[in-house]
C-alpha cells in the first residue's frame, strides 16, 4: 500500500517499533506511539532526547528548527541544553541561505538557554527546499519525568494560545501570494506572524505546569489539537471529551481555514501546549498563565477505560476523530 503524505498510519508505526537495536538498561523510555521525547538514566541525571524535521518556513527554518524539538523536551519536565542539526540544502543554494540559517538557530538556541554543540551540513540532490533536521537533548528538572501517559480519569485537559498556530504559519508564509489576491496585506502578516506572537514555543509553559501537579503534556503537532488530545488519551490508555467550543481559535486561523474548507482542530498546532491536571490544578494553572500574559482554557475532561472519545460541539456529542495526515497537507 503507498503512503500518503503526514505521519505514519499508528497501526504500522506501532509494527515498526518493534525495531530498537541493542537492549540497553539505561534507556528508561525508548521508542513509543504518542510519547514525545525517549529517556535515558545516566548515573543520577535523566537525558531527555528528541529528533524531529522541518520542511516548511524556509525563510526561518532555522529559528523553527530549534523551537519545536525544545518544545518536545520540555514536555517532558526538562530543560533543553544541547541541539544539533542535520542541514540539507537543494542544489543551487547560495552562501547567503547558508549563514541565514547557521544564525537563526544560534539566535533560537541562545533564546532558550541551549548550546549548539555540532551537526551535518550538505547540498543535497532530489530536494527542492532546505530541510533541517534538529536534535535536542535536555536535562529532567527535578523528580519523575512527564509523560504523553500520565492523564488520569477526570483530569481537566488545558490548551494554552490555541488551535492551529503553527499550520497558520506556514500556510500564511508558503502561500503569501495566493492570500493576498483574497485578503489585505495586514491580515496576511499577522498570520505570518503567528511565528513569534502568540509563537511556537511552548517552554515557558510547560515549565510553569511542573508547578501545579501537571500529570501528562503532549505538543500537538501534525494532526492538530484532535490528534493531540487523542495521543494523549490512547497513550494513556483512556478517553477524552473534548470541548470544540472551548479551544481558542485565533481570527487569522479561523478565516484561513474557512477560506481552504479546513478544520482547524485538525490543523498543525505547534504553539500550543496540552496538559492535564487535577480540576483545581488546572484552574489554578490557567489563572497562572493569564498573569504571564499567555491565554490558557479548560478544553476537555480525561474520560475511562471504557469509554469513547468524543467532540462535544453545541451540547452534542461525536465520535472525536482525527488524522494523521494534517490539514495543512490540503493546502500545501
Amino acid at each position: 500500500m503507498a503512503l500518503r503524505t503526514g505521519k505514519l498510519p499508528p497501526e504500522l508505526l506501532k509494527r515498526m517499533l518493534k525495531h530498537t537495536g541493542a537492549p540497553d538498561k539505561r534507556v528508561v523510555l525508548g521508542p513509543k506511539v504518542g510519547e514525545d521525547a525517549a529517556l535515558v538514566k545516566l548515573g543520577p541525571y535523566t537525558l531527555v532526547l528528541k529528533t524531529d524535521p522541518v520542511t516548511y518556513a524556509a525563510d526561518m527554518i532555522g529559528w523553527y528548527a530549534v523551537n519545536v524539538n525544545a518544545n518536545d523536551v520540555a514536555t517532558r519536565g526538562a530543560q533543553p541544553a544541547w541541539f544539533q542539526a542535520a542541514v540539507l540544502l537543494p542544489e543551487g543554494s547560495d552562501e547567503a541561505l547558508v549563514e541565514s540559517i547557521f544564525e537563526q538557530i544560534s539566535k533560537a538556541a541562545k533564546a532558550l538557554g541551549v548550546a549548539v554543540t555540532g551537526g551535518h551540513t550538505e547540498v543535497t540532490p532530489g530536494i527542492d527546499r532546505p530541510i533541517v533536521v534538529g536534535d535536542m537533548h535536555g536535562v529532567l528538572v527535578g523528580g519523575a519525568p512527564i509523560l504523553t501517559s500520565g492523564a488520569e480519569e477526570g483530569d481537566a485537559l488545558v490548551l494554552t494560545k490555541g488551535a492551529g498556530i503553527e499550520g497558520t504559519v506556514l500556510i500564511a508564509r508558503e502561500k503569501r501570494d495566493e492570500l493576498l489576491g483574497v485578503f489585505d496585506k495586514e491580515f496576511v502578516d499577522r498570520a505570518a506572524k503567528y511565528l513569534v506572537d502568540p509563537g511556537l514555543s511552548v517552554v515557558p509553559e510547560a515549565k510553569a505546569a511542573l508547578e501545579f501537579g501537571v500529570h501528562s503534556m503532549h505538543d500537538p503537532t501534525e494532526g492538530g489539537v484532535s490528534m493531540g488530545a487523542r495521543e494523549i488519551a490512547e497513550a494513556s490508555g483512556r478517553s477524552v471529551e473534548l470541548w470544540a467550543d472551548e479551544i481558542p481559535i485565533g481570527p487569522e486561523t479561523a478565516r484561513i481555514c474557512a477560506h481552504y474548507g479546513l478544520d482547524p482542530l485538525g490543523l498543525m498546532g505547534s504553539g500550543a501546549l496540552l496538559a492535564t491536571f487535577k480540576e483545581k490544578d488546572a484552574q489554578a494553572y490557567v489563572s497562572a498563565l493569564g498573569k504571564m500574559g499567555v491565554r490558557a482554557k479548560i478544553v476537555g475532561r480525561i474520560g475511562g477505560k471504557k469509554s469513547r472519545s468524543t467532540l462535544v460541539r453545541g451540547g452534542v456529542p461525536t465520535p472525536l476523530s482525527s488524522s494523521e495526515r494534517d490539514e495543512v497537507l490540503k493546502v500545501l
